[in-house]
């Protein structure tokens, strides 16, 4: 008798579904899955980070992770599950600093619960789980060297800090609080415990200052956009249009509780792929 076995997600199959996935149909084939395969690692990684269980054990995992990049550029035999991430490396000249850099943002969130980190911290925790994946993303995109790191450090930071905002509620449910400290105690509060600071009358206060921070990020960003080969940011372009969109309704949604989640309408973001996609 047969049994049949279940085979793991593609890359792809663990995009769909999301507003990167449909940004990054748009690429060509070769760069399309280069982008997957960036993708998969993210998240599997940031699975590890987020699975809430004992810290030793995803502190493990991160290190298997960590050997496993190290091994991907040292040559020899690569393992099977990373054999599309190894043709990505290779094809697009991928950085292990930055895969690396990656890593090190998720142990942050693991070593210790990251709760109203000051403005340096949040801005390295910001280049590691999101620029360093721009720094990535911009050699697929085939991006000269200086404009592609200036735009994975603007838009990078820019989507980082976003994601932040719309996802107070869901980072509080597991114990964290990404709001700068010095933001907080701008706007009076004191209690660093997440519920209790998002309870605040004075969270727009300290939620303001980080929406300023998102804005000049994006107005660099499509600055740079604007002076490079339309080819090379067709992806970028909708990705910072979509999140852009988000915080803006973020801000015209407000702070208080009980905060609605912000989502993107389809029709809003098939304009903004019809608008920047080709």
């Amino acid at each position: 008798m047969s049994v049949a076995v279940e085979e793991a997600p593609s890359s792809a199959q663990r995009a769909s579904g999301s507003s990167f996935y449909a940004a990054m149909r748009i690429l060509p084939r070769a760069q399309r899955d280069a982008m997957f395969e960036i993708y998969s690692f993210c998240r599997a990684v940031d699975d590890i980070a987020d699975d809430g269980g004992p810290r030793d054990p995803r502190l493990e995992q991160l290190g298997a992770w960590r050997d496993d990049v190290d091994g991907l550029y040292r040559g020899g035999t690569k393992p099977p599950h990373l054999a599309n991430l190894a043709d990505a490396i290779r094809d697009f000249d991928l950085r292990r600093e930055d895969f690396i850099a990656v890593i090190d943002g998720m142990e942050m969130d693991i070593v210790d619960t990251i709760r109203a980190p000051d403005f340096a911290m949040l801005d390295l925790y910001c280049d590691r789980v999101a620029s360093a994946v721009g720094r990535l993303s911009v050699r697929v995109f085939g991006m000269e060297e200086q404009p592609g790191l200036a735009l994975a450090h603007h838009l990078g930071r820019a989507l980082q800090l976003t994601n932040i905002l719309r996802d107070l509620d869901e980072d509080a449910g597991i114990g964290r609080l990404y709001l700068p400290r010095e933001a907080l105690r701008e706007a009076g509060i004191v209690s660093t415990e997440p519920a209790v600071a998002l309870s605040s009358p004075a969270i727009g206060i300290a939620c303001a200052p980080v929406v300023a921070r998102a804005e000049g990020h994006y107005a660099e960003a499509r600055k740079i956009m604007a002076a490079s080969r339309r080819g090379a940011v067709r992806a970028p372009r909708i990705m910072g249009a979509a999140y852009r969109l988000i915080l803006r309704r973020l801000v015209a949604r407000g702070w208080m509780a009980p905060r609605a989640p912000v989502k993107l309408r389809k029709r809003q973001f098939l304009w903004i792929l019809l608008t920047h996609g080709f």
